[in-house]
């Protein structure tokens, strides 16, 4: 039986307001090398994902997505840095130890969408 591989895996993230995610992604330190009508294609070293220009609320609402990176902290503080919540009156968390070995805080984009970026720890 032949092999099964695999090269990525990408999420549709839905968007509001399409021009202000993208700003809003790019503030938060994602680059955007492509972009059409209805999508754009977002990437922060290996970590992709593609914005859509479509917007259900109860879809947004209830999407989340996880970032691991290596420290929560520098995370943190660029979000701090940047004033994300202030700019784009958008929730975010302090960073909290969770009960299953992360720490990580919670922000919420302006669609709606939960995004939780978290560190490992054992």
């Amino acid at each position: 039986m032949e092999q099964l591989e695999t090269i990525e895996l990408k999420a549709f993230v839905p968007a509001k307001d399409f021009a202000l995610s993208q700003r809003f992604y790019q503030d938060l330190g994602f680059q955007i090398p492509w972009t059409s009508e209805e999508l754009a294609y977002l990437h922060f070293g290996d970590c992709t994902f593609l914005l859509q220009n479509f917007y259900e609320k109860s879809l947004a609402e209830n999407f989340m997505m996880h970032l691991s990176a290596k420290s929560v902290g520098p995370w943190w503080e660029h979000v701090q840095k940047q004033k994300i919540a202030e700019k784009y009156n958008v929730k975010v968390t302090e960073p909290e130890q969770r009960p299953w070995k992360m720490r990580d805080f919670i922000l919420i984009d302006p669609s709606g969408v939960l995004w939780r970026i978290s560190e490992n720890t054992d």
